[in-house]
């Protein structure tokens, strides 16, 4: 298949703009929070982004400006493994966006909705967070906290190869997440080391093989606990890593960039709880430049064994 280099490399730069990164943003905070075993959560999410997310300037486009809408629905539960606690959770993301751009002098549209790829999370609390239920719970007080976290996605989202952007990725992607969170009174400070992991796209631009180097990453949250179980966090990530390489084609896709974003979490009764959030994202190399705001709705409730 003969195609234009400079236009790959253009889409490739979408791929890590697609509607999960927006809603999850990546800056999660209170990752490592114990639960009673057994309590449950039902989310639902909608976040906005928009910005210029072509990583390299050196491609000839010019005036790109994006702009996604993302639904998402979510499902977690706090399980007991092997006596430490644990959650898992699964989220379902919907999406659709459009964005312009100037190609050679010629303006130009494009527009995409469907769903995104499955979320699959595992989560285990090795040190400092046993496993509770509900009346222990009451006395514990939580400290120093590390745990590990893995996340799966799946490749079930909206994927056309003649296509790209695409909403789904079409391969699948591990993303493993080592945590630790110390309590001071009101105040929490968490630090995360991350690695992303990818399999071969091998239907990409219809036949090509795209795959992709790991990528690393480091975050830092500070959270201040407010009163009646209000919270806030200020959030910052980094990461690199990312070259892409299409058909045994290194290319010169290597990615730097950084991230800061805001949480407020407002309980509306014991059960019912809303979170507002807002991220930013800088390139210092090559990576996305964009600014997000979202907002999600959780009900809580708990089962005993």
């Amino acid at each position: 298949m003969k195609y234009n280099w400079l236009l790959i490399i253009w889409f490739l730069t979408l791929q890590w703009f697609v509607p999960n990164e927006v809603v999850s943003q990546e800056l999660e905070p209170r990752s490592l929070v114990n639960l009673p075993v057994g309590t449950n959560f039902i989310v639902g999410g909608y976040a906005y982004g928009q910005g210029n997310i072509l990583l390299d300037p050196s491609i000839p486009l010019d005036s790109f400006n994006g702009k996604l809408h993302t639904f998402v629905v979510a499902y977690l539960r706090s399980i007991n493994l092997f006596g430490l606690s644990g959650k898992v959770d699964v989220v379902v993301p919907f999406g659709t966006g459009d964005w312009t751009y100037n190609l050679a002098g010629d303006d130009y549209y494009d527009k995409s909705n469907g769903f995104g790829d499955l979320r699959l999370r595992l989560s285990l609390n090795f040190l400092g967070a046993p496993a509770l239920g509900a009346d222990d719970y009451k006395n514990y007080s939580q400290k120093t906290v590390a745990g590990y976290i893995i996340q799966l996605v799946v490749p079930t989202g909206s994927y056309k190869p003649e296509q790209l952007p695409n909403l789904g990725s079409n391969r699948w992607t591990f993303r493993q997440q080592l945590g630790i969170s110390h309590t001071m009174k009101k105040w929490i400070i968490e630090g995360y080391l991350a690695l992303w992991l990818f399999t071969e796209n091998s239907n990409f631009l219809s036949g090509n093989t795209f795959a992709q180097k790991p990528f690393i990453g480091a975050k830092v949250h500070l959270i201040r606990i407010l009163k009646r179980g209000m919270w806030i966090a200020a959030d910052a990530g980094y990461g690199a890593g990312g070259t892409t390489i299409v058909n045994d084609r290194k290319l010169n896709t290597h990615m730097s960039t950084l991230r800061f974003g805001l949480n407020y979490a407002l309980p509306l009764t014991e059960n019912h709880t809303l979170k507002f959030n807002a991220v930013s994202g800088v390139r210092v190399e090559r990576g996305p430049d964009f600014d997000a705001i979202g907002i999600t709705y959780q009900y809580r409730w708990f089962n005993k064994k």
